[in-house]
């Protein structure tokens, strides 16, 4: 007889209680892995900016750390963010390098064992996607007028089909975050869920089915490893659509004539 090591492949994914007092004060698990991010995305960067102030001071070469990490960023800034906003660069940089660099953590660290991704909770995604939203529209109508802005947002077509133009322009605004959240939410969920179900294949094996256990087990330790090495490219590309369509969404904001 075979028993399985992960009966609840969804133990791994939804958020737990730390404390019954912690409870009280909303610090579950998942709130836990964000100051977690929080303070080691703060740690790093505050590490990349004492590296760049030494150099600009000393001329001394930046560390290996500091230097990928300024490489990372000045990527982000030259290929993603300046064709989309052009001018607009640099007053929504800040935004759009923590956005990837904390998705990315809390995406990193649900890979470490008893720890949990934030990012396949629904409600920090919706957060994230929120903090999106409010974003570019209010910078959008802060720059185009509130009129002039939903006037070219809505408005489109010839005039007989504006009734039918603004119920469904409407509606892509509402999806846009929508979309933001549930595709990183499903994605980081999707991908630990599969982990897990893979994982209840490495099997106890006992005397009587030594063979047929240990070769289940083995199958699925390889299919584990395999799915964790995806899991970590997930990682970061799920980081960077989440981060591009949040770029786009606010070029398409402050210049809606485009």
């Amino acid at each position: 007889m075979l028993t399985f090591a992960a009966g609840d492949p969804l133990s791994h994914v939804l958020d737990k209680s730390l404390h019954p007092f912690l409870d009280q004060i909303g610090l579950t698990k998942h709130v836990m892995m964000m100051l977690i991010a929080t303070l080691i995305c703060v740690f790093l960067f505050s590490r990349v900016a004492k590296g760049l102030a030494k150099q600009i001071e000393t001329g001394e070469s930046k560390g290996t750390l500091s230097s990928m990490l300024e490489a990372m960023l000045v990527f982000l800034r030259d290929d993603m963010v300046k064709p989309t906003l052009g001018a607009d660069t640099y007053r929504f940089l800040p935004l759009l390098w923590t956005y990837f660099f904390f998705i990315v953590t809390c995406n990193l660290l649900g890979l470490i064992p008893f720890s949990a991704t934030a990012t396949g909770n629904i409600s920090v995604t919706a957060a994230l996607a929120g903090i999106a939203f409010v974003t570019y529209h209010f910078f959008g109508m802060k720059q185009n007028g509130v009129v002039s802005y939903w006037k070219d947002n809505l408005l489109v077509g010839p005039a007989p089909l504006w009734p039918l133009m603004i119920v469904i322009e409407a509606a892509g605004h509402l999806i846009k975050p929508c979309a933001l959240a549930i595709r990183l939410f499903a994605n980081m969920m999707g991908g630990h869920i599969l982990l897990a179900v893979i994982m209840s294949g490495t099997a106890v094996a006992t005397l009587d089915n030594l063979v047929v256990g240990g070769g289940i087990s083995l199958i699925s330790a390889l299919g584990a490893v395999a799915l964790t090495f995806l899991e970590l490219l997930v990682a970061m590309i799920q980081a960077f659509i989440f981060t591009n369509l949040t770029t786009v969404f606010l070029g398409a904001a402050l210049h809606p004539e485009h």
